[in-house]
């Protein structure tokens, strides 16, 4: 089938946020339904759970989960309330259970009760993505304070490990964990110091996490995009920078979630990729130069 749909490009409206950001509130609205993407029944009966659930890549990933046959269990900051709940709908509508666990993968007491609900709702647990992130524009490292180091590596690595570790006591062999990274960490940025030096930690805690489970037969992956179009950059991004992000990709656009989320289908499935763990996959809209 041709392809049909459509994508928006820049210029965008110049616009601005407080952080974390409201996806309800970004013009034009990100694109998470994948309208062309039909389900195969690749994740039946699994369940997984998603940090940075409520919007973004997290909402995207989440609705095609949940069209592969797949409950998930949503993590969002209570300020994303309203990004949650329309995630929550997006699931159930397409015939699937949705859990909403409200708060912080910075507290590693969080992470353990948020795994625990979702075992005690869904009866399992066999896909975790790591996803949730925090960043914030510097000119220089002069103007990074301790208060953004902390929370920076808090939220993208501590977060990440923290969740990890309270899922393995109840991941079985077939289990896949996917980590979101970022072309930051490979190629790093002149101001995402703090954010582009946890996008590398993530790519190497994927590689040894997946060293250090490979005999557990449990799987661990990393999706790398470059630019997105998501609430995380309306909320750190000046309005006029805004207004041409992505623009300097080859194909002159951020991505939309949607063109992002099948990846970590691709990741999740052990139809498709049961023979794959450790890499890092880049979705750079034309770029090829990253390694």
């Amino acid at each position: 089938m041709a392809r049909t749909q459509t994508h928006p490009q820049p210029p965008f409206p110049p616009q601005h946020q407080p952080k974390p950001g409201i996806e309800s509130k970004i013009r034009p609205r990100p694109q998470y339904r994948a309208p062309e993407y039909r389900g195969a029944d690749k994740l039946k009966s699994c369940a997984a759970i998603i940090t940075g659930g409520d919007s973004g890549i997290g909402r995207a990933v989440a609705v095609l989960f949940a069209r592969e046959g797949a409950d998930v269990a949503i993590v969002y900051l209570p300020a994303e309330e309203s990004d949650a709940q329309t995630t929550r709908r997006a699931v159930e509508a397409e015939g699937r259970r949705a859990l909403l666990l409200a708060g912080d993968v910075q507290q590693s007491e969080f992470c353990v009760k948020a795994v625990e609900q979702t075992v005690a709702e869904f009866g399992r647990l066999d896909i975790v993505v790591n996803n949730a992130a925090y960043q914030q524009h510097q000119d220089s490292i002069e103007d990074i304070s301790d208060e953004q180091l902390d929370r920076t590596f808090r939220t993208n690595i501590f977060g990440y490990f923290y969740m990890v570790r309270a899922a393995i006591p109840h991941l079985k062999p077939g289990a896949a964990i996917i980590n979101c990274g970022s072309i930051t960490g490979l190629e790093g940025s002149k101001q995402l110091l703090d954010y582009s030096a946890t996008k590398g930690a993530i790519h190497a805690f994927t590689k040894s996490l997946a060293q250090n489970l490979v005999e557990k037969h449990i799987r661990v992956n990393c999706v790398s995009p470059g630019p997105v179009w998501t609430p995380l950059n309306p909320s750190d991004k000046p309005a006029d920078k805004v207004a041409q992000f992505g623009a300097d990709t080859p194909m002159k656009r951020p991505a939309q979630p949607e063109e992002i989320a099948p990846a970590f289908v691709f990741f999740a499935s052990n139809a498709d990729s049961s023979y794959i763990t450790g890499e890092v996959l880049t979705l750079l809209g034309g770029e090829t130069t990253a390694a």
